[in-house]
């Protein structure tokens, strides 16, 4: 398992892991574009992918600019291995290191991935559309990280 920052040459894959998975499925692939992957890795945020035998098959990317997780995914045959985990701990270091605001993702409840957020300490707080909002503070991810 490699974990390194996203490079533009990652975004088919990145694509198609998002088209891939069984939960959050998007209604239309179409409406998030090559352009939205470049804007959100590059100029809004950052991103991470893990790779196993030089194919990726997960990855996060943050949104300084808007203050939330814009995607955290892999290929539904490398789930329960922990590299979720470890992107979501790098990428939120990434964002704490680089602004003190609050975070917030949505996610659709009754999911794994809601399952997920809460056991990383993250806190519900409402609904964005029909999705759970949650949200992770500086403090929070401090404490969660030391309890960790």
């Amino acid at each position: 398992m490699h974990f390194r920052e996203a490079i533009p040459e990652d975004i088919p894959q990145l694509q198609l892991i998002r088209n891939s998975v069984t939960e959050n499925v998007l209604s239309d692939p179409a409406l998030v574009k090559k352009e939205d992957y470049e804007a959100y890795l590059f100029r809004r945020g950052k991103g991470w992918v893990c790779e196993i035998d030089k194919q990726v098959v997960r990855f996060s990317i943050v949104s300084l600019q808007d203050k939330n997780v814009w995607a955290l995914f892999l290929l539904p045959a490398f789930e329960r291995k922990g590299i979720g985990q470890h992107l979501h701990d790098l990428m939120l270091d990434w964002y704490f290191s680089n602004s003190a605001e609050t975070i917030w993702l949505s996610t659709d409840p009754g999911t794994r991935a809601a399952s997920f957020y809460c056991k990383k300490g993250w806190k519900e707080n409402g609904f964005h559309h029909n999705e759970i909002r949650f949200e992770m503070d500086q403090d929070s991810w401090n404490s969660v990280k030391k309890s960790s």
